[in-house]
């Protein structure tokens, strides 16, 4: 029996996957990571680190980060608490949507969860305050391959829902896209 159903977005390779709760009088049951089931949606590695955030504010902003190949990873975001407006940027450099983003509302309620694929820079906004995500990851962090793209670039043209109240130091500091910007190739 299949726990997730996967729908295709707009973007090639990025999935959104809605969990299925199993539950009872005493609860639910929610499956966060198959291999096997996720395989069908383009998870091709093995499963290398867990992460686990916790936002205060509600408006606050995190983004948009990624790593440089070879430690490109694929990354599956699930909101276990609060609720989130969560997007994935195609960076790939040979993509048709390359620089084209996506977003879907994650919450604890709806059980959703985007599959992000290498080659995508990942940033979220919090709808609600105290939020947590968790993020499966399929390369272990590399600080030196790390980067990020400023949420706030007019040439990336994120419309984010809220007024942004907190954006930590490192990411306002990211850079803008220039023309010298050429993309990830995978």
């Amino acid at each position: 029996m299949n726990r997730f159903t996967i729908f295709d977005t707009p973007l090639a390779g990025l999935k959104l996957v809605e969990r299925q709760r199993l539950g009872d009088n005493r609860g639910f049951l929610s499956r966060l990571f198959c291999a096997e089931e996720l395989a069908v949606a383009g998870w091709h590695k093995p499963l290398a680190q867990i992460n686990h955030t916790y936002t205060t504010q509600r408006g606050t902003v995190r983004g948009m980060h990624f790593q440089h190949p070879p430690h490109a990873e694929m990354k599956l975001v699930s909101c276990i608490r609060g609720k989130v407006w969560d997007v994935a940027m195609d960076l790939r450099t040979i993509s048709p949507s390359f620089l084209h983003w996506h977003a879907e509302e994650l919450s604890a309620d709806n059980c959703r969860a985007l599959l992000i694929p290498e080659g995508f820079a990942h940033g979220f906004q919090a709808l609600t305050d105290e939020v947590e995500l968790l993020y499966c990851h399929s390369a272990p962090y590399h600080a030196e391959a790390e980067a990020g793209l400023n949420p706030q670039d007019s040439t990336l043209a994120i419309n984010w829902p809220l007024e942004i109240t907190e954006l930590s130091s490192r990411d306002a500091h990211h850079p803008m896209i220039d023309q010298n910007f050429s993309g990830l190739a995978l």
